[in-house]
């Protein structure tokens, strides 16, 4: 059983910045690549950004969030985290935290970011 719960969200004006994280409850943390995707209103789930499990040494991000999102995680605390710089209305999104593990994805509940122009 895997359990993903997300903190960090509010709302925040354009140009400011929200840090998210994720907190999970699973024995081994490592094994799971994590991720961070957002779904606006009437648009489809997208990926925001994914690091790799173990040390996560690998990162990867959704082109629009390129150098304003920097994603990392604490394997002692078994939590990953999203930091979100220079924040746009169209980041306005509820964000969901994901744990990979082929061929399972466990998925958070979400957590609301709000940007005000």
């Amino acid at each position: 059983q895997v359990q993903l719960v997300e903190s960090g969200g509010g709302l925040v004006q354009a140009g400011g910045s929200l840090r998210l994280s994720c907190a999970a409850s699973v024995s081994i943390f490592t094994i799971f690549a994590m991720g961070w995707y957002r779904q606006a209103p009437g648009k489809q789930r997208e990926l925001v950004a994914v690091i790799s499990s173990g040390g996560g040494g690998s990162t990867n991000y959704g082109d629009s969030v390129k150098g304003r999102f920097t994603i990392s995680r604490d394997n002692a605390k078994n939590t990953v985290y999203l930091q979100m710089n220079s924040l746009k209305p169209e980041d306005t999104a509820v964000y969901y935290c994901a744990a990979h593990h082929n061929p399972n994805t466990y998925w958070g509940q979400g957590t609301q970011v709000t940007v005000s122009s």
